[in-house]
């Protein structure tokens, strides 16, 4: 035992049996954003603790003993709705006292984009919903503060990086992309600066195609040039055309 006032040994600096000290619970927590009917939108579940009851949650589950971080969010993903290819991005570590009734759970958030239409995931809960973003106001746990904090990384990251590509078909219109732009922003974007903006990317291929069975003018379709994209970042300076 360390006599009163001495220095309490550093796991860095000194061997330390951690048995001596408190249990916690690694968990991760996964919000898995989709864009569907022009709604940016979150997958939630059902929770049914008592202490939540009626509530949702984010999908989740604790980390195993065998597992590292990243593997246990794609196993998340992989049970919850069937795929295995998404993308995935940490957020941060959420590791408040009392943010679970089972004691002490520190959790470690990623987001991932699912374009809703094009893959089919497996929802055989029916406690499982889509949720459009702008409706939610409550949540269990304090999945509301790591809904917000992902989204507001999500919002940061696309204006750095071509993220949203993941959230369309494989083609698209330009009409579809600033709609997706603006439902992630949260503001009307201007239409003729946002077409100059995505056109000095230079990573859309005009497929020379027009949309069909719409309620307004046709637009060109295109797609997303991953080919040219991954080049860009094999660069030396490992920079592209910046929106």
């Amino acid at each position: 035992m360390n006599s009163p006032g001495a220095r309490k040994p550093n796991i860095n600096t000194t061997a330390i049996d951690i048995n001596d000290y408190f249990k916690v619970a690694i968990s991760v927590d996964c919000v898995i954003f989709g864009f569907d009917d022009n709604t940016l939108k979150v997958l939630l579940i059902k929770c049914n603790l008592e202490e939540y009851k009626g509530c949702w949650s984010l999908l989740g589950d604790l980390v195993l003993p065998e597992e590292d971080l990243d593997t246990a969010s794609y196993r998340v993903l992989k049970e919850r709705t069937g795929l295995d290819d998404l993308y995935l991005e940490q957020v941060q570590t959420f590791g408040g006292l009392n943010r679970h009734p089972a004691g002490r759970v520190v959790t470690i958030a990623y987001y991932s984009l699912v374009n809703i239409r094009h893959h089919q995931l497996k929802l055989s809960d029916n406690e499982l919903h889509w949720h459009p973003l702008k409706d939610i106001r409550t949540m269990a746990f304090d999945h509301k503060m790591i809904l917000d904090a992902s989204y507001s990384q999500l919002q940061k990251n696309i204006q750095e990086k071509p993220l949203v590509f993941k959230l369309l078909g494989n083609k698209f219109s330009l009409r579809e992309l600033q709609n997706l732009y603006e439902a992630i922003l949260c503001t009307k974007l201007d239409r003729r600066n946002f077409r100059k903006k995505i056109s000095t990317m230079g990573l859309l291929i005009d497929i020379n195609e027009t949309e069909s069975d719409v309620p307004h003018r046709p637009g060109k379709l295109y797609r997303f040039n991953h080919q040219k994209y991954q080049k860009e970042l094999e660069k030396p300076d490992g920079k592209i055309n910046k929106q």
